[in-house]
């Protein structure tokens, strides 16, 4: 069977029913079920007598089924009470509210059943057992049984089964070469995949990870190194002009002065867009480091070459903003800027053209675009770049983010793209004082929030993480929910205003043009308000349930405030009591740079964890841990070497293929 198949093409009925609750795991093809590797494991791996067992011991016994019944409580609910024996005696056995077991197993069944011994009324009880039918091949008993990380619906008893069958059924053909594979002492493939998710000792289990976890950066480095030598060798663009003169001329003519990094950024990208290989670079900056004058500048150029610009940006909000700044900018320089986003298009010929990522799906016909920039999108896809161009000959391609990258991520995942990095903030941008406010400072605080507006005539933000409150985040207060309680109960002689994800476009326009307006005194927002969002009016931003953000998270959100020559403040709410997550949170009072702030959540939440939500488009290892440092420098050298010979190792070039297929290529 082929392991790339996604699962909704597969004729199995039972995988397709279960195709969208998979995908909630990541869990598109059987390739990821073999590479969703467990997170722990339940050591049911001593097998007793049931004479032998002893309460309190943690135990896999193997009988027969001699009795199974549903009893009634006293509460209605039913208890499933079975008797089983070996040759040593009998035990009973105990499920609570489970009828569903009297179909699996019936009287004279030969079982194994794996769980905690205990005592009832004097007699040896398994109370809840993990059980099967023993049939020589056990998965869920008598042994180290892996737990998985689960979802609603698909549990690890599920998916252990699943493993299972496609191990049993295909054959893993190992693309490592083999002398790669020798001098890095790893396990070879289909064991690794089959120690990971059955092992016999932990050490083995642990030795399987070495391998997959090795697999899964060589394989990101070795795919970087293949796009980065394909875009140099299969696309070619046009190169710029470089008019020094007018350039410093446009330079000289902002209202403000650019930081040196700023300068060290324009040199790259100047130097790359003289030359006629399209330009591929990530420019990464914290909030507010001036990354958008730096992309006026690229296009600038373009514009004194005769191509046009397009800026997409992921939200209308942003849009708007980036055309305002934009158009302010240019003006001076008759460059007409026009705006495309789905509630607004200026009519009309324009030098730059600026727009939603949407953009790229409308019909207009952008001759002669010479430079696109991609604001707050780390990939672009097979797809854009193909639509792109159609749109103009292999333009330069500059990508912004506020998004703090971390040095292993950005060596594992950006190894593709030339990176320049906004390390020094503007003149005159304070620092933003950050303090974590206890549930015993909130009324305190709320007083502290209305005298602070009335005397300096600001405003304020208060975030929080969703629109809804569901089953499983009662704790957590809804934006809309958070909203009518601060605007009756803590706020009622202010003027609120809120603002979410799911507002019509009309609606949110209506909201910002009332606070930048300044006909709003606070702003409630779900974390739509994180990108991009500048009002230099603002100067507290207050957060709540802080502790459900990633660090990385919290400082783009602080961000929104701080931007005008106020003092400004940024306010964590938090309902955890728990050491570690204040300490976490503590640290955001001490430390202002983000890269420093996403280097530290990478140590205290590991992958995964650092950003808080996936808008932010950093990926994830299903294996390996962005904090192994010795991994990530072991496995890019050993892709170095390896690239120049690639063709010599078909299986493995497919897979880097694979991987380029499902991310990026300039094909």
């Amino acid at each position: 069977m082929d392991l790339q198949i996604p699962i909704k093409g597969l004729k199995d009925r039972v995988f397709k029913m279960y195709a969208r609750r998979l995908e909630k795991l990541g869990i598109q093809d059987l390739e990821d079920f073999l590479y969703h590797v467990p997170s722990r494991y339940e050591d049911f791996s001593i097998v007793s007598t049931i004479a032998n067992t002893q309460p309190g011991e943690t135990v896999t016994i193997k009988g027969k089924i001699l009795k199974i019944e549903n009893i009634y409580a006293r509460s209605y609910k039913k208890i499933q009470k079975a008797q089983v024996g070996d040759e040593t005696g009998q035990t009973d056995v105990v499920w609570f509210n489970q009828p569903f077991i009297l179909e699996s197993i019936k009287k004279g069944d030969k079982v194994s059943l794996a769980g905690k011994v205990d005592l009832s009324k004097g007699k040896k009880v398994l109370i809840s057992p993990d059980y099967e039918i023993d049939n020589g091949d056990l998965i869920h008993t008598g042994r180290l049984v892996p737990v998985y990380p689960q979802t609603h619906g698909v549990s690890s008893k599920w998916l252990r089964r699943q493993i299972y069958k496609i191990l049993s059924e295909d054959k893993l053909d190992d693309f490592l070469p083999e002398k790669l594979r020798k001098e890095n002492s790893l396990m070879g493939l289909p064991e690794a995949i089959r120690k990971v998710h059955f092992p016999e000792s932990l050490d083995e289990a642990k030795e399987a990870r070495v391998r997959l976890s090795f697999d899964e950066v060589f394989l990101l480095h070795l795919s970087s190194l293949k796009r980065k030598g394909d875009w140099k060798k299969k696309l070619r663009g046009t190169s710029l002009k470089i008019f020094e003169k007018k350039v410093n001329d446009f330079i000289k003519n902002l209202p403000f002065e650019l930081t040196l990094s700023q300068k060290e950024s324009i040199s790259e990208i100047l130097s790359d867009l003289g030359k006629d290989i399209p330009m591929n670079r990530l420019l990464q900056g914290d909030v507010g480091s001036g990354k958008t004058v730096v992309s006026a500048i690229a296009m600038y150029l373009a514009y004194l070459n005769s191509f046009k610009s397009i800026l997409m940006s992921p939200t209308e909000i942003l849009a708007n903003q980036h055309y305002r700044t934009i158009k302010s900018l240019f003006s001076p320089f008759g460059i007409k800027v026009g705006l495309q986003t789905s509630s607004r298009k200026t009519k009309g010929d324009f030098d730059v053209v600026i727009g939603t990522h949407a953009i790229l799906f409308e019909k207009t016909k952008l001759d002669n675009l010479g430079l696109v920039v991609i604001d707050e999108q780390q990939r672009f896809g097979v797809e854009q770049r193909s639509i792109l161009r159609g749109k103009g000959n292999n333009p330069h391609l500059l990508t912004m983010t506020a998004t703090p990258i971390p040095r292993t991520v950005a060596l594992t995942f950006y190894g593709d793209l030339d990176l320049s990095t906004l390390t020094d903030m503007p003149k005159g941008r304070k620092i933003i004082k950050t303090w974590l406010v206890p549930p015993t400072k909130r009324t305190n605080s709320h007083k502290w929030i209305e005298k602070q507006l009335r005397e300096t005539k600001s405003q304020a933000f208060v975030v929080c993480p969703f629109i809804e409150e569901s089953e499983n985040m009662t704790s957590v207060k809804a934006a809309t929910k958070e909203f009518e309680r601060l605007r009756k109960a803590v706020f009622p002689n202010l003027r609120l205003g809120l603002l979410h994800g799911k507002m019509k476009s009309k609606e949110k326009e209506e909201v910002l043009k009332k606070f930048g307006g300044k006909k709003l005194d606070i702003l409630v927002a779900t974390p739509v308000v994180e990108v991009g969002i500048d009002f230099p009016n603002a100067t507290i931003i207050l957060i709540e349930t802080s502790e459900r953000f990633g660090l990385a998270q919290l400082h783009q959100l602080r961000g929104r405030v701080g931007r005008g020559d106020k003092e400004s403040y940024c306010l964590l709410f938090t309902e955890s009591s728990s050491p570690q997550t204040i300490q976490r949170l503590r640290s955001m009072e001490k430390i202002q740079i983000g890269a420093e702030l996403a280097e530290l959540d990478l140590k205290l939440r590991g992958p995964g964890e650092i950003y808080g939500t996936a808008q932010h488009g950093i990926p994830t290892l299903k294996v390996a841990s962005f904090s192994d440092f010795d991994l990530i420098q072991k496995t890019k050298k050993e892709a170095e070497k390896i690239i120049d010979d690639l063709d010599k190792f078909p299986l493995l070039k497919q897979k880097v293929s694979e991987i380029n297929v499902r991310q990026v290529s300039p094909d």
